[in-house]
């Protein structure tokens, strides 16, 4: 096993008990047998898909996964686990409008991102350091990408209700949910993580995403800092349903 393996291991054991207190949290806002119906943005290789068949009655689960590589281990493990039937899976990244762009796949596949680096970020280079990467160069490579807007899928598949949204982008949850000005109504939580390290250029701020959130009449009512990362979880629930 490489170091980038073993350090990813590492943080997935400690990730589960994350994963337990919120989805005990998320529980309390669903009826036990009620069907749900969610959206996993960022689906990398089905973690949260998995994690939230075992613990929910799923309707659906609409996956994005930007990464045609990350999108490739995807696909194999819904079929081994037998999903298939739940999950849509869309080879796409999200974000506030239709254009193509890149991603940067980085050799720590969860760190994959739309956003640039910030290759002077003393974090960025601790982690590299971390990972035993002697430079930026092979960490990451650009490959290319569609990127579509929640709004134009959600208005093309006529979809009427989605009971989570699931955000986890590194860094582009913000133009994530600035896509959805038209259907932000019929979403009844918003989960996502958020950076507050400098490793990846943001063009905006956390009070940013919360004050789009505020304006689109949801509410914060969750937030855990993630383990060994300068990031936090956040639930955000629609008032009006």
């Amino acid at each position: 096993m490489n170091i980038i393996s073993l350090v990813r291991n590492l943080i997935n054991i400690f990730d589960i008990f994350q994963q337990r207190k919120i989805i005990k949290f998320i529980k309390t806002k669903f009826v036990e047998k009620k069907e749900i119906e969610v959206i996993d943005v960022g689906a990398h290789f089905g973690e949260t898909i998995k994690l939230f068949s075992k613990n929910f009655k799923i309707k659906k689960i609409h996956c994005f996964e930007a990464s045609p590589i990350n999108f490739d281990i995807l696909q194999t493990n819904i079929k081994k686990d037998n999903l298939a039937k739940i999950c849509e899976l869309n080879k796409l990244g999200v974000g506030h409008e239709n254009y193509n762009s890149f991603i940067n796949q980085t050799e720590e596949s969860s760190s994959s991102t739309i956003n640039e680096f910030n290759l002077d970020s003393k974090y960025f280079k601790k982690k590299l350091k971390i990972l035993n990467v002697k430079n930026a160069s092979n960490f990451y490579k650009k490959i290319p990408i569609k990127i579509i807007s929640l709004d134009n899928y959600i208005q093309e598949k006529k979809i009427k209700k989605i009971d989570i949204l699931k955000i986890d982008t590194e860094g582009f949850e913000f133009n994530v949910i600035k896509g959805l000005k038209n259907h932000h109504q019929i979403i009844k939580l918003i989960y996502f993580e958020h950076h507050f390290d400098d490793m990846i250029k943001k063009n905006y701020k956390f009070k940013d995403i919360n004050q789009l959130l505020l304006d689109f009449g949801f509410k914060k009512i969750y937030k855990s800092k993630m383990y060994f990362r300068k990031s936090f979880e956040y639930i955000y629930e629609n008032l009006a349903i």
